[in-house]
């Protein structure tokens, strides 16, 4: 487990996957300006996808102190790049859990491995998620257009960064369990 001050990450395990699933195909939870396209999957898809998932790539549930999940967080392989993606239920947005759970995130990823880079991908009206990446050191690079196809309609995404030299230490992850 990753804990932070407010949320800790927990890595998703197979018997998770009922209430990843309720997730995944609920799009409130995306919510309006996911750049994720909203797909209906099964459970058994989203165990093929979990048991094929490479050693490289994690989801975890954001979860309050008191063990409550709250939401998801992964980073994963876009290409050669490595990404991440966090999504907070509609009741506990606004809180400071996402920022939180996406520095645990960039700190965890930037301790064990050795990448100069992680990248995130905002849809160009999601002011929230933009500030949230801002507020952990991600620079913005530039509009990625017709990023996904999503709710009928083609959506342009803006690309965020953050390398290892602006990161320089841990911001708030406290310790590993």
């Amino acid at each position: 487990m990753l804990e932070g001050n407010l949320v800790n990450l927990r890595i998703i395990e197979r018997e998770d996957l009922p209430l990843i699933t309720e997730y995944e195909n609920d799009p409130e939870f995306w919510g309006e300006l996911a750049v994720y396209p909203l797909l209906q999957k099964s459970k058994a898809d989203l165990e093929k996808e979990y048991d094929k998932r490479p050693p490289e790539e994690n989801w975890f549930f954001i979860e309050k102190k008191d063990g409550t999940k709250i939401g998801a967080a992964f980073h994963f392989l876009e290409g050669r790049l490595l990404e991440i993606g966090y999504a907070i239920v509609p009741s506990e947005r606004r809180r400071g859990y996402g920022t939180e759970a996406a520095r645990i995130i960039v700190d965890y990823l930037f301790l064990s491995r050795a990448i100069v880079r992680i990248q995130a991908a905002t849809d160009i009206r999601n002011m929230v998620s933009q500030k949230v990446l801002e507020r952990v050191g991600f620079k913005k690079e530039g509009i990625i257009r017709k990023y996904v196809f999503v709710r009928g309609e083609w959506r342009d995404a803006l690309l965020y960064s953050i390398l290892r030299e602006e990161w320089k230490e841990p911001k708030i992850l406290t310790r590993t369990t």
